[in-house]
């Protein structure tokens, strides 16, 4: 029986592990119950998420089973790992609305049916505590003296930590417990961040279980470059369509730098291995062929197949006639092109009957007014899919389309994407 621990270390998904040989052991021998967190502060989830995502569905492929946790209770008090401010407390309503969109966008990575995966909120069980009780069976397992040499605590003091956020530890904690109690749960997953907070859970249930429970740790990614991942000089690139739509969310991953691609695929497809170190070794032109293969992959994960084919026209209509046009949300290239290209959708019974250029073009965005659109043509700034649009009286209809897309251009740089819906 193959190992998922070796599946998830030669893909780069371990920073730390509590336990090394007793885990991989276990992995190897049972299939076990393992959970992540998920904190419901917006709507959707971004790019960043991917990672333990995605190291959820390489463990239920193995045979074990997901508990995802979106954190309807430890949001209402926040996490002040990696924070150097306390968070914005939120409102019931608001976390429950968030956990809404969350819950769908795990659905396209994991498989729910049948208990095979569980999504829980652990506002079932702490928003119900007994104070008294809860301090006097959990919070008497803490060293506030060790607590304060936690990394998440400690780089907080000199700014101030307020006792809300100091509950913090204790609260995640009693998750993996009640986590371990009902489901039999033996491993937290988390970014590196977490890394004191799973100690602390793991550490509870061998004090008060003495059980087996054990904590694995992502590491916290950026880019070659430095940047975080999934954050854009435009904003956090969301799962949420509707926040990031299926074309802008694939030219982020189509325009990874270079040196990121191998361990991007390595990360967030499921492509073998064999094939992530053949595409990684490609050099120079050749890369790009990688670097489709990775944006249509993520995409497809992420969006669906269909979606995916579409923002891969898109793409070609973008790259027709051999033209390099700098993509994805990522800020102004060295030759100072914005590469973020917005997608505009406009309804197929529109251009059957066809829109006026001028009309279009304010319509888009790539003019404020119909005189400012007509003086573009006039000078000669305005192409349709890289054709000069010379006649300010020109219709763009369906025969314009190149699939389902039409791509305009404003002077050498502007560019837009008109998608046929």
């Amino acid at each position: 029986m193959s190992n998922v621990f070796h599946t998830l270390e030669e893909r780069g998904f371990i920073q730390q592990t509590t336990h090394r040989e007793e885990l991989l052991e276990l992995l190897g021998r049972e299939k076990i119950a393992f959970y992540i967190g998920f904190d419901p502060t917006a709507h959707s989830l971004h790019v960043g998420s991917l990672l333990p995502i995605m190291a959820m569905a390489h463990m239920q492929r193995a045979g074990h089973r997901p508990i995802a946790i979106v954190g309807g209770g430890t949001a209402m008090i926040g996490d002040p790992s990696g924070k150097t401010e306390m968070r914005q407390m939120m409102s019931r309503e608001t976390i429950a609305h968030n956990m809404s969109g969350i819950k769908t966008q795990l659905a396209r990575y994991l498989d729910f049916s049948e208990g095979r995966a569980l999504l829980l909120d652990n506002g079932d069980w702490l928003l119900p505590l007994n104070y008294i009780e809860f301090l006097r069976e959990i919070g008497s397992q803490f060293s506030v003296n060790r607590m304060l040499t936690a990394e998440c605590f400690r780089t907080r003091l000199e700014r101030g930590l307020s006792f809300i956020e100091f509950n913090y530890m204790l609260l995640q904690s009693y998750d993996f417990l009640t986590l371990y109690r009902r489901y039999g749960c033996k491993l937290q997953m988390g970014g590196d961040d977490q890394w004191s907070n799973i100690l602390a859970g793991a550490d509870l249930i061998r004090r008060l279980e003495q059980g087996e429970a054990y904590g694995l740790t992502f590491p916290l990614l950026v880019t070659s470059t430095g940047k975080k991942m999934g954050k854009t000089e435009a904003g956090a690139v969301w799962l949420d369509p509707e926040l990031t739509t299926p074309h802008d969310f694939y030219q982020y991953w189509r325009n990874t730098d270079d040196a990121d691609v191998g361990r991007f695929l390595a990360l967030y497809t499921f492509l073998p291995m064999k094939e992530v170190r053949r595409l990684g070794a490609l050099r120079d032109r050749e890369i790009n062929e990688a670097k489709k293969i990775l944006a249509f992959e993520v995409t497809k994960l992420s969006h669906g197949e269909e979606e995916a084919k579409k923002a891969e026209r898109a793409a070609e209509v973008l790259f027709a006639r051999g033209r390099t046009i700098p993509l994805a949300a990522t800020g102004p290239d060295d030759s100072g092109a914005n590469p973020a290209i917005p997608t505009r959708e406009i309804p197929r019974s529109e251009l059957e009957t066809g829109l006026w250029i001028l009309d279009l073009l304010a319509r888009i965005g790539l003019a404020s007014s119909r005189s400012d659109a007509r003086r573009l043509v006039e000078q000669g700034g305005v192409y349709i899919n890289e054709e000069r649009v010379e006649d300010i009286g020109r219709r763009v209809t369906l025969s314009d389309a190149q699939g389902e897309l039409i791509s305009l251009r404003k002077g050498k740089k502007d560019y837009r994407v008109v998608r046929i819906v």
